[in-house]
C-alpha cells in the first residue's frame, strides 16, 4: 500500500464516508497508473469533497465533475493525468417520466422509492427533478434501456417514460434568505431550529431519526457544536449555512447569521 493511500484511508476510517474516499482512491491511483483518467459514479456534495482531498494528495492527478447540467447536486467525478490530453465523457443522459398530473401529485420521494424498487443502485442516479406531471432522472447513460424498459409506474400512477435532452434543463436558481438569531449555544439542534424554524424538540427528533445532516454527514448528536462555513441540510425543507458567528450578546446569547437556500 502506497504511503498516498494508507494516510487517506486512515483518515477516513469510521467516517461515513470511508468506503466512497477507499473507492476513490482506487480510481485516482488507476488514473495516475494509466496516465489516462477513471469515471466515477454520481456523489453527493460530501463525496465530492472527498473527491477534491484526493485529488490534491496525487500531484499529477486532478478531478473534474459534472452532473448534467449547472448547478446539480449530484455530480460524476472524473480522475485525469494532467498530461492527457483528451476530453473524456461524463456520460451522463435524462430520462423523463411523465403521468397524468390531473389525478395525482408525485414528488422526489415518490420518484427515488420507485428506482430503488427496480433495485437501480442509488450511485448511477444523480439529481431527480420533479414537477407536477413529470421528472426528469439524470443517471448514467448506460442505465437507459433500463428505465425505458422496467419502469412503469411510480406509486400508483403509471408513467411515460421516454429519453430527454439534457439542454432542456434549466440552469439551477438557488433562493436564499438570511437569518440573523440569537441561540443558547451552538449545539446543531439550536441552529437547526432557527433556521428551519421549528422547535429544538422537533430538532432533537429529526435528528434521532436521521433526518438532519451536518456537511452532508449524518448527525449523531443534537449537541455536537457546528462552526461557521458548516452546512445544515434536510429533505423537503432546504439547506442551511451558517454564514457567521457573531459572538455574545449582553444576554449570554450567541448572535448568528444564517443563510437558508429554498
Amino acid at each position: 500500500m502506497s504511503e498516498t493511500r494508507e494516510k487517506l484511508l486512515r483518515y477516513y476510517h469510521g467516517m461515513e464516508g470511508a468506503d466512497v474516499a477507499e473507492h476513490l482512491v482506487d480510481l485516482a491511483e488507476q488514473a495516475e497508473k494509466s496516465q489516462k483518467f477513471r469515471l466515477s459514479d454520481f456523489l453527493d456534495p460530501f463525496g465530492q469533497e472527498i473527491a477534491e482531498t484526493i485529488a490534491a494528495n496525487y500531484p499529477s492527478v486532478i478531478v473534474d465533475f459534472d452532473g448534467g447540467y449547472q448547478g446539480a447536486e449530484r455530480c460524476r467525478a472524473i480522475f485525469k493525468d494532467r498530461d492527457f490530453a483528451g476530453a473524456p465523457s461524463f456520460d451522463i443522459a435524462v430520462v423523463k417520466a411523465a403521468w397524468n398530473g390531473t389525478f395525482v401529485r408525485l414528488g422526489h420521494r415518490d420518484v427515488l422509492g420507485a428506482l430503488m424498487s427496480l433495485g437501480i443502485d442509488r450511485d448511477k442516479v444523480g439529481d431527480i427533478l420533479a414537477t407536477g406531471d413529470s421528472a426528469r432522472i439524470l443517471c448514467d447513460k448506460k442505465m437507459v434501456p433500463y428505465f425505458l424498459e422496467n419502469l412503469k409506474e411510480i406509486g400508483a400512477a403509471g408513467v411515460q417514460v421516454t429519453k430527454d435532452d439534457p439542454a432542456a434543463i434549466a440552469p439551477k436558481e438557488e433562493r436564499c434568505k438570511a437569518i440573523r438569531a440569537t441561540v443558547a449555544s451552538l449545539r446543531v439542534d439550536s441552529i437547526a431550529a432557527a433556521g428551519f424554524g421549528f422547535s429544538r424538540s422537533r430538532a432533537a427528533a429529526d435528528i434521532k431519526a436521521d433526518k438532519l445532516k451536518l456537511n452532508w454527514q449524518s448527525v449523531k448528536n443534537a449537541s455536537q457544536i457546528i462552526k461557521e462555513g458548516d452546512v445544515l441540510s434536510m429533505r423537503g425543507r432546504g439547506r442551511l449555512e451558517v454564514e457567521e458567528v457573531r459572538g455574545l450578546t449582553k444576554k449570554g446569547r450567541t448572535s448568528v447569521v444564517l443563510k437558508r437556500y429554498l
